[in-house]
């Protein structure tokens, strides 16, 4: 294991998700109230015993920079690190990344360093949990150059995903990248007789969309890279289908790629629900982060029902409902939140700012007294007045950026560090 390299993609622009990108890269986005997205990808790691991690970065990356050096520090014996690798220019080489496959490319040179065997390619930006031993030791035991890891999925999600077609043995055949709606794929469909599929999922699941993590021989890889392509999916996994052993390793769990502004709404709420489609309370592979050390939520007189509330919060006469309730979130009286995502604050106001807010006319950081939201976003250190109505009251709501809020796939996004005056109605 410890000559196996694990590679955590660090995004692109992340256009699809602004405005929560506008100021970080897409893994360093706040996540379930406590979390990074990248946190996921990195603790799979670890808990599959994987250790020696590199995170590859480009845009907008000094948030994550700031996270995952304050997170993931090892012990001097465990010979594990997670180290960032940002883009650079060199003596060889004046260029950025020019994409997944070419950032890869541009740091064998670090890589070699620990002579691997194997390489493993995650994304930073999706939310599973998996035992990524259990994908090595189908790697190693089918004989295979390159695994695929792969899910089950119906039609109606094939169009935003890469498509994979195997044969019995899960044997990867051909590959192709988000086909339209007109074409026909049925036979894409995987064969009844599936090794790794059973016949109860092939029923409302017939597809296998590649999830974005691989595993590469590590001679293979480099000998793929060895040309100017810059995309793994578009280029690396069609090339290397036609000319070496791929194979695909099928995941039955939970698994969202958290792409657009509405998979990143529904997935966070869908964590506050009875039965939530993802697991945090897992002792046995726990999610990893910062800590912060800070004290307990403080809930006063107030109604929350299928919530979570991370650390750090005074909430005060509040009735919260299908939320999340970010760290140090400070909610006034009277509020009222409805399905909003809020991801608190990054340290608390002294008595001396509060003065001096009042002074200016400017809100607290937090959310004001008898403020009222409904299915909304509200990004770190935002500033709500009293009495706003946000998403409340029966007004147009089309896509759009429009200041100090935008609007995506009909959520309401709050900006980072927004004022929002008392008596906003958005």
């Amino acid at each position: 294991m410890s000559r196996i390299i694990s590679i955590v993609l660090g995004g692109g622009k992340g256009t699809r998700l602004f405005p929560l990108t506008e100021q970080r890269a897409k893994p360093a986005v706040p996540f379930g109230g406590k979390y990074r997205l990248v946190d996921i990808a990195i603790s799979n790691c670890i808990n599959s015993g994987l250790r020696q991690i590199y995170i590859l970065t480009q845009f907008n990356s000094a948030s994550l920079h700031n996270h995952l050096s304050s997170t993931y520090i090892f012990d001097v014996f465990s010979k594990g690190f997670v180290e960032i690798l940002a883009a650079e220019q060199t003596p060889e080489n004046n260029s950025w990344y020019q994409g997944t496959a070419d950032a890869v490319r541009k740091n064998f040179l670090h890589f070699h360093t620990q002579n691997p065997t194997h390489y493993v390619i995650l994304s930073g930006d999706q939310l599973y949990r998996m035992d990524l031993r259990k994908m090595l030791e189908s790697h190693t035991s089918s004989g295979a150059e390159i695994t695929i890891a792969s899910t089950p999925v119906g039609y109606e999600d094939t169009a935003g995903l890469g498509i994979l077609k195997a044969d019995n043995a899960s044997r990867i055949t051909d590959f192709l990248e988000k086909p339209p709606r007109d074409r026909n794929i049925d036979d894409f469909k995987v064969p009844e007789g599936s090794e790794q599929v059973s016949r109860e999922t092939l029923a409302s699941k017939p597809y296998l969309a590649s999830m974005g993590m691989y595993v590469f021989n590590a001679n293979v890889l480099e000998g793929l890279l060895d040309n100017n392509f810059t995309d793994f999916g578009k280029e690396i996994i069609p090339m290397a289908i036609k000319s070496k052993n791929v194979n695909a390793y099928v995941y039955n769990g939970f698994w969202e790629d958290i792409g657009t502004i509405k998979n990143f709404y529904e997935t966070n709420i869908d964590l506050a629900s009875l039965n939530p489609r993802f697991n945090f309370y897992d002792e046995t592979m726990p999610i990893y982060t910062h800590r912060r050390h800070l004290p307990a939520t403080k809930i006063n007189f107030c109604t929350i029902s299928q919530s979570l509330t991370a650390e750090g919060s005074i909430i005060t006469n509040a009735n919260i409902t299908n939320s999340i309730i970010g760290i140090r979130s400070i909610i006034e009286s009277g509020a009222s939140l409805d399905g909003v995502y809020t991801m608190g604050a990054q340290q608390y106001e002294t008595p001396a700012q509060k003065s001096e807010n009042t002074e200016i006319g400017r809100p607290n950081i937090g959310i004001g007294r008898g403020t009222q939201i409904r299915k909304a976003i509200i990004d770190i250190d935002a500033r709500i007045g009293e009495g706003c109505r946000i998403g409340i009251d029966n007004l147009p709501r089309e896509d759009g950026d429009f200041g100090y809020y935008a609007i995506k796939d009909g959520v309401i996004v709050i900006r980072k560090e927004a004022v929002i005056p008392s008596g906003t109605i958005i």
